[in-house]
């Protein structure tokens, strides 16, 4: 089965931009946050910590949307929905290799005492833009 992701969409993934990440608040009404994500095969995978709403949404509902401007041209929006398919708590691993990716550091620094990191990934349905 061919991939819903275009190989230019794959290649703007794997790219240190930042992402917005929409899920749906039990009221129906949209919950939208900035994201580091990176691409793991056909998955699109980002961290976030238990207690935020980004995991209790998706576990409520797994229907995401994630968009980003395309870095090479500002009046190109992308949109990628799908659902989230993994919420598993994993220890530091991915939060540390987006730190990688995004500031050339180790390890993420940012994380406040007795924070428990939350992994998710995203299967894509379609994409848009």
């Amino acid at each position: 089965m061919p991939s819903a992701m275009p190989d230019d969409v794959r290649a703007m993934l794997r790219e240190p931009i930042f992402f917005h990440v929409a899920t749906t608040n039990p009221d129906g009404s949209p919950q939208l946050s900035v994201v580091w994500a990176d691409l793991d095969g056909d998955l699109i995978r980002f961290s976030t910590a238990e207690g935020r709403a980004k995991p209790r949404n998706l576990r409520r509902d797994p229907r995401i949307a994630l968009s980003f401007t395309a870095p090479d041209n500002d009046y190109r929006n992308i949109v990628i929905y799908g659902r989230a398919i993994e919420i598993e708590q994993r220890g530091m691993g991915l939060i540390d290799h987006m730190a990688r990716k995004y500031l050339g550091s180790d390890k993420y620094e940012w994380s406040q005492p007795g924070e428990v990191r939350v992994d998710i990934a995203m299967a894509v349905d379609r994409v848009s833009g």
